[in-house]
Parts: C-alpha cells; sequence; structure tokens
C-alpha cells in the first residue's frame, strides 16, 4: 500500500490544475480514492462532530455486509444446477460453476456503472462518489443468472441515468437506484426476468422429471386444483422424494430465485452486520418484516372468514422466507438516501413496505413479488412521512412551550 501511496503522489500533479492531464483529473481523484484513503480533513473551526467514518468506509461496510448473500448465492446458483440435471458434485464444482455464472454479471454492472459514473462526473467537474460501489453489487444479486448480459449493462446504465444522475447524483436520488433497474427489466423484458425459469440448465432436456426451476412465489401464485399454496409447494418442488420448497429449504436459500435473494439466513447475517457497525437501521428492518407478518396474519383471518383465495390463506411465517422480502428489508429499505430520515417515520416506512409487500403478492395475479413495487412506492412517500413527524413534533414542543 505504501508503495501505490508514493507512486500516486508522484504523479498527482500532472492531474492538478496546470498540469498535462488536468481534464481527467476527477477520473484520477476516483482511483485515488478507492485505493488510499483520502488525506482531506475539515480544519480546525466549525466542526462540531469528529468521526472516523467516512462515505467510503460507510460503502465498503455494506459491501463487506453483502459477502454472505454473495457467496451463498454463488454456491447455490452451481447447486440448483446439478440438481436439476441429477448430478450429485462436490461444494468446489458447485462454487466454480457459480462463480462462472455470476462473476461476469458483476463486471458487467461495474463497468457499465463505472463508465456513467465517471461520465458524469467529467461533465458536471465533480468527485466520483463511492455510492456505487454498493449499486454495482446489488444490481447483479437481485437478478437471476439466466439474465443476459446486454440487459445487465441495459438496466445499469438506465437506473444510474434516470434514478440518480438527472436528480443530482449521489445523495439526491429519490427512487433505490438498484430497484429501479430491476423495475426497467422487469417491465422491458418480463419474459428474462418473471421468475419461471431461473435455474442454469444449458440444455433442458437435461432436467430431470419433477424438478421445477421455478421460483416459490410463481409456483404459489400458480396454485389451483383445490390445493392450498403450501401443497402446491410440496408436490411442485418434490425431487427425489425430497420437497425443494419446505418453509426451511427457503429459509436456508436452498432454491431457486435470483443469484443473492433466496437466503434469508445470509440475508438475516448482513442485517446483523449492518445493525451492529450503525449503518443499517434495526427500525426499518424489523418493521418491514412486521408489516409483512401481521398483514399475512390479516389475510389469514379474511381465510378463516370464507374469503375465496388459496394464496390468502399461506401461513404468515412463509411469506417471510419468500421471494426477496428479506433482501429488501436489509439492504433496499434501509437506503439512508430513499428512506425516512426521522426516526419515528422509519417505523412507519419499513411497516408501510411489508404491508404492500403481501398486498401485492396476494392480490396482483400478474406480480408475484410485490418488494419491488412496495420499496418504490415508499421511496416517493418518505419525504411526505418526515415532513408529517417533523410537523407533530414541532407541535409537541410548541405545546410544551406554552404549557
Amino acid at each position: 500500500m505504501k508503495i501505490i501511496t508514493e507512486r500516486l503522489n508522484k504523479i498527482r500533479p500532472q492531474f492538478e490544475t496546470g498540469g498535462q492531464f488536468e481534464r481527467w483529473h476527477y477520473l484520477f481523484n476516483m482511483i485515488d480514492t478507492i485505493l488510499i484513503v483520502p488525506n482531506h480533513t475539515s480544519g480546525t473551526r466549525g466542526v462540531q462532530i469528529r468521526d472516523a467514518v467516512d462515505l467510503k468506509r460507510y460503502m465498503i461496510t455494506v459491501v463487506f455486509s453483502l459477502l454472505p448473500v454473495l457467496l451463498f448465492g454463488i454456491w447455490n446458483t452451481g447447486h440448483q444446477h446439478f440438481l436439476a440435471i441429477g448430478e450429485v458434485v462436490s461444494n468446489q464444482e458447485k462454487l466454480l460453476l457459480g462463480l462462472r455464472l455470476v462473476l461476469p454479471i458483476i463486471l458487467v454492472s461495474y463497468t457499465v456503472g463505472g463508465f456513467v459514473e465517471v461520465t458524469f462526473a467529467l461533465i458536471r467537474k465533480h468527485p466520483v462518489n463511492e455510492g456505487f460501489l454498493v449499486t454495482g453489487m446489488l444490481i447483479p444479486l437481485i437478478l437471476p443468472v439466466t439474465i443476459p448480459l446486454w440487459q445487465v449493462a441495459l438496466a445499469t446504465a438506465f437506473a444510474l441515468v434516470i434514478a440518480k444522475e438527472v436528480f443530482g447524483g449521489t445523495g439526491m436520488n429519490i427512487l433505490n437506484v438498484a430497484m429501479t433497474a430491476r423495475a426497467f427489466l422487469y417491465f422491458s423484458y418480463p419474459s428474462q426476468i418473471s421468475g419461471e425459469v431461473w435455474t442454469y440448465i444449458p440444455d433442458s432436456s437435461q432436467v430431470v422429471e419433477g424438478y421445477s426451476g421455478a421460483t416459490a412465489l410463481a409456483i404459489a401464485q400458480e396454485s389451483d386444483g383445490g390445493l392450498t399454496v403450501v401443497q402446491s409447494l410440496s408436490q411442485a418442488g418434490l425431487w427425489s422424494g425430497q420437497e425443494l420448497f419446505s418453509f426451511w429449504n427457503m429459509f436456508w436459500g436452498i432454491i431457486p430465485g435470483s443469484i443473492a435473494e433466496t437466503s434469508t439466513l445470509a440475508c438475516l447475517i448482513g442485517a446483523a452486520i449492518l445493525i451492529f457497525t450503525g449503518v443499517g437501521s434495526y427500525k426499518i428492518i424489523v418493521s418491514v418484516f412486521s408489516g409483512a407478518f401481521l398483514m399475512g396474519l390479516f389475510f389469514n383471518w379474511l381465510g378463516y372468514l370464507g374469503v375465496d383465495s388459496s394464496f390468502i390463506e399461506l401461513p404468515s411465517h412463509y411469506h417471510l422466507v419468500m421471494g426477496g422480502l428479506a433482501f429488501a428489508a436489509v439492504y433496499m429499505a434501509t437506503d439512508p438516501v430513499t428512506a425516512t430520515q426521522t426516526e419515528s417515520g422509519k417505523w412507519i416506512y419499513g411497516f408501510l413496505i411489508g404491508v404492500l409487500t403481501i398486498v401485492i403478492r396476494v392480490f396482483n395475479p400478474a406480480y408475484p413479488e410485490g418488494v419491488m413495487l412496495a420499496v418504490l412506492f415508499m421511496n416517493v412517500f418518505a419525504p411526505l412521512i418526515d415532513f408529517y413527524i417533523v410537523k407533530q413534533n414541532k407541535k409537541k414542543r410548541l405545546k410544551r412551550i406554552l404549557n
């Protein structure tokens, strides 16, 4: 690291004002910021709080918390492939296949995203922010491994430009950038991201009879014939006499799905890292799960009253381990830019995300996964929630003063 610092300092004058490569100053600044800790200080005057945490360390912490879901997603990609074709292989072979399939998606996301970030930095003449360190990882993780690479590139560019740069860049966006990328793909290319065939199988004729590559939510949405959703999941996921879509399999994440959203356990490990480091809000995470669970219970009650819907009777705890609810609760809803800022507002914001997710799942047959729309919808209403929370706090303080 010392050698890198010395070499960067040696060529630094060429990128400063008056240097040979002055026009590329912000590109050099990006590389400098990524490789070493900037030596910028706030001075001696006008500073109320001094903290070792800067934007770079904040983003690196989030990336570190993503490692459990990333590693499990890589393994599960290989596992689902060999499970589908009926081969028993070692975990190492599963990891190698998963890495070969997942790594290109991540590289495309970072390459395209980095190009967009640098382009806007050069045009606007501002430093390149570290925000894309997280976004560039989140976008691939919420996509199926079967997604074409050109769609990954298109979605990344679209999300960064439309959801972020047009609003002024890092810290100014209204919508979660990664969720915007997924929404763009869902409405533009639904056949590749609909959740019907998310298991990597080069030759479909190799699929073992009785194995399904569909996601649990896709199967649940299509359940009929007088079967409950749990029964439909049990029958659709039978393979070698074992039940693929059991509650615990969905909790561990050993099911088809997007790269890193299948494992609720891995998401909870990431949540623990974010909460322990103070980066993620436990209020939002807990309230998302609470809202989803309570809404599921309410629908179960409606089912007991005779409302005709098989999905409405799905046990509420199943909703917590199906689809991308856990991943969104930990990594999307807690986005500090697009979430609410007030402490009371965080409870309301997260709770409504959980509620809306279950409402969309149950009553929208065209879209089995509701968390994407729920997060984006609440992103828009987050400032309104904060507005009324602050307004209410002002009234309470004024009342105390007058009394």
